[in-house]
């Protein structure tokens, strides 16, 4: 909607709306920029501590994913009037914990009351102007390198199901409530030729690849068997628990897609599923694969070679 509004030109901005970017960037200094974002969303998970848990995290990742270092941010809060505030509370508590681990200070919100719960922040960050990791920029020759395991939408839907086996709460929560700090970090602070990176979240993996290959004029070819899959996120898909996001997404990205044949069919359904707080997808240069992977498994991260990128292509995207 905002495309269909009047263009404001504003040479500070570095990273607008153009190329569905996961934050805008907006230069102060030569070597300074801000970095903004926004993100709320209903619960997901019946526990309020670790529903704010999933908020924080999941806002705190789009500045992550511009290699920005996460400065502010501003909570915001849709409450019921009669509901009990000491649920509010532990949901703020959860999201502080998480700003905190982040090195982010909450300095203030807005609430309203509404007849649903929503919760979230507004996340200011610092990035240098030279620095940014956009959507675009990927170039053929490049990996792709992915830093968590597909499955949170699916997995969310079959706990509001009542169906979700305890382990797979587990592995879902564990996954929606690890930073990409760490992942960033050490991307940032080495010398791996980066040109481009985005959180995988609403859109699922294909469409958020997707925007990569459009905004990089470039084409994406995934390997199937080394993406990460959270516990019981094919059972979910195989018992029809699916979200009305993943419909949407398939709807929209998936005439851009081809398959080989041997790509099971609830394995093409998981690539579209709506992520919370999904990991990072890394377009690096391919001479630095294995670089990047050693520094990102060395700390910590989950991270897996997924694909590579090729020349503009028909399909845009093609699964292996």
């Amino acid at each position: 909607m905002l495309g269909k509004l009047a263009r404001q030109h504003d040479p500070n901005v570095l990273v607008g709306f153009d190329h569905a970017d996961d934050a805008g960037v907006y230069q102060l200094a030569p070597d300074q920029a801000l970095v903004q974002t926004v993100d709320f969303f209903t619960p997901i998970v019946d526990d309020p501590y670790t529903f704010g848990q999933i908020a924080a995290t999941n806002a705190l990742s789009d500045v992550y994913a511009m290699g920005g270092k996460p400065l502010t941010a501003l909570a915001l809060v849709c409450f019921p009037d009669k509901a009990d505030l000491s649920i509010l509370e532990r949901i703020l508590a959860g999201g502080l914990s998480k700003m905190i681990e982040a090195g982010c200070t909450v300095i203030g919100g807005h609430s309203i009351r509404d007849e649903e719960t929503k919760f979230g922040y507004s996340v200011t960050g610092l990035v240098h102007p030279k620095k940014i990791l956009a959507n675009a920029g990927a170039r053929p020759g490049d990996a792709l390198i992915f830093t968590k395991a597909l499955g949170t939408g699916v997995i969310s839907t079959a706990i509001k199901k009542g169906k979700a086996e305890p382990k797979w709460i587990d592995a879902a929560v564990q996954s929606m409530t690890t930073l990409n700090k760490r992942a960033a970090e050490i991307i940032t602070s080495n010398e791996f030729r980066v040109h481009a990176m985005t959180d995988v979240t609403g859109f699922g993996l294909i469409g958020h690849a997707r925007e990569m290959a459009l905004a990089s004029n470039v084409g994406l070819q995934i390997f199937s068997a080394n993406i990460a899959i959270l516990p019981g996120a094919l059972e979910c898909i195989r018992s029809g628990y699916i979200p009305g996001g993943l419909t949407a997404n398939r709807e929209f990205a998936e005439c851009l897609v081809g398959y080989e044949v041997t790509v099971r069919p609830e394995f093409r359904t998981l690539l579209f599923d709506p992520q919370t707080a999904g990991g990072l997808l890394i377009a690096a240069a391919g001479e630095d694969k294995i670089a990047l992977l050693d520094g990102l498994q060395a700390g910590g991260v989950a991270a897996r070679h997924i694909g590579d990128v090729t020349e503009s292509q028909k399909p845009l995207i093609r699964i292996y």
